[in-house]
């Protein structure tokens, strides 16, 4: 079974932007908002080691010389999304394994040379036992609280471009074969223009088991409708439902990106929240640090890696100890 992100991690895995050929003139900077996170995860080490996960060794020499209390690993990958190309590490201690799934690109849209296979290369290094399945399913598509409970969207995990033979009751058997999924509450859209189909750690995340954090949205927030459906669902499932402000409508060269604070990531000794320059920012991460008192809550600046279409949690995944 998946433990929850707030369990104990030996280790994170993050990914370090690699190819000028993606990121152009974001590249640089994205590897600072990179170096920046891993900095507030390790916290001088009273947090969890710091895994760099470069795709050339050219690239790994400039990771180390930027983070030198990483330990860097170069393999050939294709972009940085390692919570969706990565392994899930479930269990704990003696128990853990990696557990592999197919990865097609976000439904064929980005088909990069080693995103399929960057999973069970990064479970050899760690010496953790790996099984692949053969279904499509992307880690930022699912949420748990460690009780077996998961969050998904139907927007998703029953798109016909991930698993066009699985309705809904198969992918609930296949999460619970391979995940200890024992209930499975479903959402319906994630936010707009969101590549991923709507991930659900863009959307809705849980803080504690059977509670669960949304964004709260302003009448010219262009997720408004999305979030209060979001909240339907889950006070219809008897969850408990807190909420985060929303950065509300953030657009980059004219189009409205999925910017969300939702995409924190739980580390042992501090809770980092993807900043965007909107005026809710300080309050967003008020509220987290309320949600996670015995954290640090960390904002920082994610604008250039939202050009490439994720920030923190869409990058990283963390290895229980």
């Amino acid at each position: 079974m998946i433990v929850p992100e707030w369990a104990p991690h030996e280790a994170m895995w993050i990914g370090f932007p690699s190819h000028r050929s993606l990121w152009a003139e974001d590249l640089v900077p994205a590897q600072a908002e990179v170096v920046a996170f891993a900095r507030a995860i390790h916290a001088d080490g009273e947090g969890e080691a710091v895994w760099l996960v470069a795709a050339t060794e050219a690239v790994g020499e400039v990771a180390q010389s930027l983070a030198p209390f990483a330990k860097i690993i170069v393999e050939p990958f294709g972009d940085i999304w390692l919570r969706d190309t990565g392994p899930i590490v479930t269990g704990s201690g003696g128990a853990r394994r990696a557990q592999g799934f197919r990865f097609n690109g976000w439904g064929a849209k980005y088909d990069l040379p080693g995103d399929d296979s960057i999973g069970e290369r990064l479970a050899a290094e760690a010496g953790l036992p790996f099984a692949k399945v053969d279904w499509v399913l992307e880690g930022g598509a699912i949420d748990g609280d460690g009780s077996g409970t998961f969050l998904t969207t139907e927007q998703c995990l029953l798109n016909p471009n991930r698993n066009p033979s699985l309705g809904r009751a198969d992918i609930e058997a296949r999460l619970r074969r391979d995940l200890g999924a024992n209930r499975l509450v479903w959402l319906g859209e994630g936010l707009a223009n969101d590549h991923t189909d709507g991930h659900v750690d863009n959307l809705a995340r849980f803080v504690a088991p059977g509670r669960v954090a949304i964004p709260t949205a302003g009448r010219d927030d262009p997720n408004r409708a999305v979030y209060e459906d979001a909240a339907k669902h889950l006070r219809a499932a008897k969850l408990d439902v807190v909420t985060l402000p929303s950065p509300g409508s953030v657009e980059r060269d004219g189009e409205i990106v999925p910017a969300s604070y939702m995409n924190f990531v739980i580390g042992n000794a501090a809770v980092v929240v993807p900043l965007y320059g909107a005026p809710l920012d300080d309050a967003a991460v008020d509220v987290v640090q309320a949600l996670f008192p015995e954290r640090k809550a960390v904002g920082l600046r994610a604008d250039r890696l939202l050009t490439g279409g994720g920030s923190f949690h869409c990058i990283s995944q963390q290895v229980p100890v």
